[in-house]
């Protein structure tokens, strides 16, 4: 989308009064947009879209099928994929948790094997959104979706997803080298 940013963090530990100031519930992301100040990744991703139609198309249809992608990236595939990681990583798998991803996971193959995009039949935020969901590693060894592990390819192959990708790994790795 060609948008100026700034990758910055926060220290995670000992979070304090600034911090739940900003983020009401002490977790990371939250975006700063001149006098914008956000919370949660969702949001901020859609404040960002506006900004820019390589994002969000500008026609009602366009714009309430990238809204709906949006969202059901963090609410139909998100809400089920990050609690059965969480299980999964702690050794407390739950077959419940799990069948219920595996079957929301076939959907979105479904889907995907008949499309490119989510929505408007082009790369919008809801893409980014989706396919930063399902990139998980875990989760990509997690059965056999060929469509979906070729649009996650397709989407983090775009250079604006490398070069942000690539912003953040330096950031974090200059905050490592400050802290060893």
């Amino acid at each position: 989308a060609g948008l100026a940013y700034t990758v910055r963090t926060v220290p995670f530990e000992n979070r304090g009064v600034e911090h739940f100031a900003r983020q009401p519930f002490g977790q990371v992301p939250f975006l700063t947009d001149g006098g914008v100040e956000l919370f949660e990744s969702g949001a901020g991703l859609l404040h960002l879209a506006r900004k820019s139609e390589k994002l969000m198309p500008r026609d009602r249809v366009g714009e309430a099928q990238t809204l709906q992608w949006t969202i059901a990236a963090l609410n139909s595939i998100e809400m089920v994929t990050v609690p059965w990681w969480f299980f999964e990583i702690t050794n407390a798998p739950n077959e419940n948790l799990t069948n219920w991803m595996r079957s929301r996971l076939g959907h979105i193959e479904g889907i995907l094997k008949e499309r490119d995009y989510l929505a408007a039949d082009r790369f919008t935020v809801a893409d980014l959104l989706m396919a930063d969901v399902l990139r998980v590693d875990k989760l990509r060894a997690f059965g056999d979706r060929p469509a979906s592990e070729a649009y996650v390819a397709r989407i983090t192959d775009r250079s604006a997803f490398k070069k942000a990708h690539a912003d953040q790994m330096a950031h974090f790795a200059a905050g490592d080298k400050t802290r060893a």
